[in-house]
This record gives structure tokens, sequence and C-alpha cells, in this order.
């Protein structure tokens, strides 16, 4: 009796050690950057208008407002994804986003792009285009996901993909008091500044 519960006491524990193996594989190819070539992906800015309703919805003990519908198409330059702040209940992921000469590769590689706490930072050993320019064409994006479908695919995303997204920048309030309110700018930097979007539908390709 004793060997065969210490027979299945190994098979267990081999069964836990290639479990966590498999885990640890998937995360690194999910971080794994897709790289790209030299030049501008996205030339178009981020599509931002009135808000088609202004209707309130509830999910989750919080109210959503809309404060403008959405659409952007962008390169995906860093995602962080969370579980255990706040915000973690209404948004697993955050991306920082690139387009104009944000989406190229030459200007990139000069730049080193960093997120925790769900803030973006950025350091350059030289700046290839001014400051202001990788502020304006770039921004950290908190992704609040309509559907178990669209969560899917955006933790699913990777670096270097290039992302498409229609939804709306909205105001979430929930039942304790907690509020997070989206930035209506690409122009604004430091607290408050990043996107707060309710996804309805998100394409990520290769290119």
């Amino acid at each position: 009796m004793d060997e065969w519960i210490d027979w299945l006491k190994e098979r267990l524990g081999r069964l836990v050690l290639v479990g966590l193996l498999a885990m640890a594989g998937f995360t690194w190819w999910q971080g794994r950057a897709l790289a790209q070539p030299p030049g501008i992906l996205v030339a178009e800015e981020p599509r931002q208008t009135e808000p088609a309703s202004r209707s309130t919805w509830t999910r989750r003990n919080h109210t959503f407002t809309p404060l403008a519908d959405f659409t952007l198409r962008a390169r995906v330059l860093s995602r962080e994804r969370y579980r255990f702040d706040r915000a973690a209940e209404l948004s697993p992921v955050d991306f920082v986003l690139g387009w104009g000469p944000m989406s190229d590769t030459r200007v990139l590689q000069s730049l080193s792009i960093s997120q925790r706490g769900r803030w973006y930072f950025w350091t350059a050993t030289h700046l290839p285009i001014p400051a202001g320019e990788v502020s304006s064409h770039s921004a950290n994006m908190h992704m609040i996901p309509a559907s178990r479908v669209v969560e899917n695919k955006l933790l699913a995303v990777r670096p270097g993909q290039l992302l498409e997204l229609q939804g709306q920048l909205i105001r979430a309030d929930g039942s304790d008091g907690w509020h997070w309110v989206s930035s209506l700018s690409r122009l604004d930097t430091g607290d408050g500044s990043c996107e707060v979007i309710w996804v309805e539908s998100v394409r990520a390709t290769d290119r």
C-alpha cells in the first residue's frame, strides 16, 4: 500500500511539473514580440467621434457611461496582464499601442518600453523623433472586453502585431465609489491620460 502511495505521489508530481512547464512555455510564447520590417505600418490616427448613444449600462456592479465612439488601428508595442489590482475586475490587459512614426521599427529600435501599475514608460538611447511625437503617437490603453469572446482575443494578442479594435471610450463607476475615466485626447500625458476602452470587436494580424 505504501509503495502504491509513493508511486501515485511521484506520478502526480510529474504531472504538476509538466503542467507548470507548459504554462511557462505558453506565457513566454505569448509575450514574445513579433518582428516587423522597417517603415510606418499604421499611417492613420485613432478615430474618435461623439457617441451614437448616451445610454448607460451595467455589468459586474459597475455602471458604464459612453464618452466617445472609438476605432483604432495600431501596432502593439507592449502588453501587460493584470489579475490582482482593482481595475482587473473589468480590464485584464493593457496595451501600449503606436501609430504613425511609433509603428516604425526604425524608431522603436531606439526606445525601451515598459509597463507597470497601469502606467507606460519609455526611455531612449537617442531620440530618432521629437519626444512630443513619441507621446502623441503612442498610448497605454486599458481594455475592457464586452464579451468573453473579445476577452479571449485580447489575451491572445502579441507585441508586434497590428491591432484593429472598435468600441467606446467610457467612464466606469463601481457600486463601492471607485471610478475610472478615459482620456479623450491623444496629446495628454501623465495621470489620467490613458484610454479606457469598452472593446466590442478586436482583430490582431501579423501584417
